[in-house]
């Protein structure tokens, strides 16, 4: 599974034949200006919830890759089915199945609303499995005891978490979320896209290490593979 980090809480995900976009926000982020959108290919489209700095390109993107899906909360699914998208439904709990990957959502403590004020159902995140490999694709989200549910049910190779505090946690609650979820590997993300959310990245760093994990934070445009 090939991991490209787009910028802000955007990702690549490519595995055999398929490839997944999740929150697609990027013609909107200064620093992910050498990501062209109309060079992305994907079959799929997830999205967390929606807030514009997690759908903004969700549209240009599902219309330059006819066909693609997108996999959201009842809500988020029932806004672009309107538009005439290709949508599945789905809300937390529940589990997308395809021939390659599942995919379920899993809770948030967040808010959710589309960039015009109109309501985006609850917040979430996803637990993607393929080719035996699942990651933990957080969301926006604060620290919550629900993680612990995770690896009740799903052994992580990976924890995608959002670490730029002020909107969502920060580095320390990062942590003890990897302690909850049981994976000392976590990819960080949500920082440094604008002022609220920058973090120092050395420290944050060192913090992981000191508890013996890991905290891998990638370039825009670079890839990781689990």
């Amino acid at each position: 599974m090939k991991i490209t980090y787009l910028g802000h809480a955007s990702l690549h995900i490519q595995f055999d034949e398929t490839s997944i976009i999740v929150d697609p926000f990027i013609t909107g982020n200064p620093l992910a200006s050498d990501i062209d959108i109309n060079s992305l290919k994907t079959d799929y489209i997830l999205i967390t919830h929606a807030h514009q700095d997690h759908i903004l390109d969700v549209e240009a993107i599902a219309k330059n890759n006819l066909g693609t899906t997108i996999v959201s909360n009842y809500e988020i699914a029932m806004h672009y089915g309107g538009k005439s998208f290709k949508t599945f439904a789905m809300n937390h709990g529940g589990t997308y199945k395809t021939d390659t990957f599942s995919v379920k959502y899993v809770n948030a403590i967040h808010t959710s609303s589309f960039p015009d004020g109109s309501y985006g159902g609850q917040p979430g995140g996803f637990v993607l499995t393929a080719n035996g490999k699942s990651i933990y694709i957080a969301g926006d989200t604060a620290l919550t005891y629900d993680m612990k549910l995770i690896p009740m049910q799903t052994k992580l190779d990976l924890a995608i978490l959002p670490i730029g505090d002020t909107f969502t946690m920060g580095v320390d609650d990062a942590i003890i979320a990897s302690d909850f979820v049981e994976c000392d590997i976590v990819l960080g993300y949500h920082y440094d896209s604008f002022p609220p959310i920058a973090i120092d990245q050395a420290e944050a760093k060192q913090k992981f290490s000191d508890r013996h994990k890991e905290l891998i934070l990638l370039g825009i445009g670079e890839s990781l593979n689990v």
